[in-house]
């Protein structure tokens, strides 16, 4: 057959209403297990899969979660993602996944389109989101919750690490080490994470009587990260430190130092990292990072979304994770722990 299977299709093959195949596959309905059964082998032998879609018409939800991220080149995000899944799915909804650059109008057209198919709820990562859109998502009734983003002003809930307690923590720990020229490869400026992460650096520093030697912007990109190594080690006195805004760029600064420079690490310099991806445990990294609770994150995102869509009131929460530095191999130890 090459026409699509309707409902009426099951109804006649299981010799019953089309109401009743609309209830056997409505979630919450009442419909004896004798008739969900018939209906059910109706429906599998005819191929028939029902229209989560229209149903969403009639029932006013899609069990559908919007996603929106801006790139998965950062493996956090990729595991997050994954994560995300898993936890929503468990709670029977399903993740749609959009992709946008980082500039307002590819995120404002990428929401726009979420909004067209009809989600119960959006979670934006790593992505900036503007008041006036995020106000358009309110008056349609759509949540909407950052993941792993602070947002200025009111009306948004959302779920970070403790990016500034993290940044601090990295400083204590150089400093503790005796480290005099902690430079810090920044994540993008332009977002809360790598300026949260940058300002808690430069104030554990201050609070260890010391200064950032250096600061570049690494945009969360592996080559700009890699260039900003080369500048930085190229200074007249180059750091003896490097604070890296993510495992990703950290990993690239690591290659660069090692094997176009030949430096070693950490004898002539130390890097953190910040994430503890997978690969930051791996023996030819052995990176010193602090861990963004990945689960615990994703775990209040899902409890956040599904209660602002259950409960449209509920008071907007802005929730930090704090995350523990794990100490490895790429950055010298301190005497004592900090």
């Amino acid at each position: 057959m090459n026409r699509k299977i309707t409902s009426m299709d099951v109804a006649a093959k299981a010799g019953v209403s089309q109401s009743a195949v609309s209830r056997v596959f409505t979630p919450g309905s009442s419909v004896s297990e004798k008739m969900a059964r018939k209906v059910r082998d109706a429906a599998e032998e005819l191929g028939y899969r029902p229209n989560v879609l229209a149903r969403s018409l009639i029932t006013g939800s899609s069990r559908i979660i919007g996603l929106v991220v801006a790139y998965l080149d950062n493996p956090f995000y990729a595991d997050a993602l994954q994560k995300l899944s898993e936890a929503l799915d468990q709670e029977g909804y399903h993740l749609l996944v959009f992709m946008a650059g980082n500039t307002q109008g590819d995120v404002d057209h990428v929401i726009e389109s979420l909004m067209d198919y009809q989600v119960d709820g959006i979670i934006t990562a790593s992505i900036n989101l503007s008041g006036e859109l995020a106000e358009r998502c309110a008056r349609a009734g759509i949540p909407v919750v950052c993941f792993n983003r602070s947002v200025i002003g009111e009306g948004l809930s959302a779920i970070s690490s403790a990016n500034r307690a993290g940044g601090a923590k990295i400083a204590a720990f150089l400093a503790a080490a005796g480290h005099q020229r902690c430079a810090h490869i920044s994540g993008w400026q332009g977002s809360s994470t790598g300026r949260e992460r940058a300002e808690g650096f430069a104030e554990g520093l201050s609070e260890a009587g010391l200064e950032v030697h250096a600061q570049i912007d690494g945009m969360f990109d592996r080559d700009t990260a890699m260039n900003a190594a080369q500048t930085l080690m190229q200074m007249p006195e180059p750091p003896d430190a490097i604070f890296v805004g993510n495992d990703h760029m950290a990993m690239a600064v690591m290659d660069h130092l090692r094997f176009v420079m030949g430096l070693s690490v950490p004898n002539d310099v130390s890097v953190v990292g910040y994430d503890d991806v997978p690969m930051a445990a791996w023996p030819s990294y052995d990176l010193t990072t602090l861990r963004q609770p990945a689960r615990r994150m994703v775990d209040a995102t899902v409890q956040e979304i599904l209660t602002r869509i259950t409960t449209p009131d509920a008071p907007v929460r802005r929730i930090e994770i704090d995350g523990p530095l794990l100490v490895r191999g790429s950055a010298r130890l301190p005497k004592e722990a900090p």
